[in-house]
């Protein structure tokens, strides 16, 4: 609990609420009801164990920040996420309003549990240890079957570890939403490009074929898109998206975009996660996906 004045606000309420959830108590000492909800308030939050903080502003003191807000009534509850108020309520409630009111808006402990192994994978990752953030990403999408993030990490590092089977079961409970989740499309996308490998009768003389193909008629799509799926499925990614470009150089629209598609999907399943910055800074983009993306946008806009 931070009892909060003009001076602080900024680091305690605003900066805060980027990290966490915060709480905001409008309160006064001659309030009754103030009396009755700010100790079930302090309870909830030792309770929730940093889910939330609970940032208390004593009106009659802080009026300025009261009028900031437009306080009419005490106590009145803000609740601040990102920097900006989401939802509020005035007057006393009871224990179980308080705890429906938080559990709608905060992340459940599995939640939690899950982000946390999500970044211990990608540490394990930055240094090296494979194996490691193999297990925290399994754990992840265990603890929180609804963490799309780690499900793509985790689907991802199976396939580039040659582990397709067990890519595919962990990718089957997500396969539904592929269509309108983009992350996990190009996770689609990878998979069916090792099935149409898989089911093909392409061997080892397979790129030899592709460039007698497309020599002979360089508007060749369907050979030249063949080649990307081929290549795609070797994680050649860079040559995978040249061999895309020249389908959009000659034909953006080409069997409804399958090239785009394709291209955008690489660039999802190529893209690192983003390292961690100071507050208010851009994370820096990878260098090569970068410039394929200028060079989807230079086609794309030409």
């Amino acid at each position: 609990m931070m009892d909060v004045t003009v001076e602080n606000f900024e680091a305690e309420v605003i900066a805060a609420s980027m990290q966490v959830p915060v709480l905001v108590d409008f309160w006064a000492p001659w309030c009754g009801p103030c009396k009755t909800l700010g100790p079930i308030l302090e309870k909830l939050e030792t309770e929730y164990d940093g889910r939330f903080k609970l940032a208390k502003i004593d009106s009659d003191q802080q009026q300025q920040l009261a009028a900031m807000f437009g306080i009419r009534s005490i106590p009145t509850c803000i609740l601040m996420m990102d920097g900006q108020p989401v939802d509020g309520f005035m007057g006393a409630q009871s224990e179980g309003q308080l705890r429906a009111f938080l559990d709608k808006h905060l992340p459940s402990l599995e939640e939690l549990a899950g982000q946390a192994q999500e970044e211990a994978a990608h540490e394990a990752l930055e240094s090296g240890d494979t194996e490691g953030a193999l297990e925290q990403l399994q754990h992840a999408v265990a603890t929180d079957p609804a963490n799309d993030e780690a499900r793509f990490d985790y689907v991802r590092l199976l396939l580039q570890m040659g582990r397709e089977d067990d890519a595919k079961v962990a990718f089957a409970p997500v396969i539904a939403k592929a269509e309108g989740v983009q992350r996990l499309g190009a996770l689609k996308v990878w998979l069916d490009a090792l099935d149409f490998v898989a089911a093909s009768a392409y061997g080892a003389g397979a790129e030899a074929e592709f460039d007698a193909k497309i020599a002979a008629n360089r508007r060749d799509f369907d050979a030249r898109f063949a080649r990307a799926r081929w290549l795609i499925a070797q994680q050649r990614w860079t040559d995978a998206m040249d061999e895309l470009l020249e389908i959009l150089m000659r034909d953006k629209a080409w069997e409804g975009g399958a090239a785009r598609k394709a291209y955008v999907a690489v660039l999802e399943i190529i893209d690192p996660p983003k390292p961690k910055v100071a507050e208010g800074q851009i994370p820096p983009e990878d260098p090569v996906v970068a410039s394929y993306r200028r060079r989807l946008s230079s086609v794309v806009l030409s």
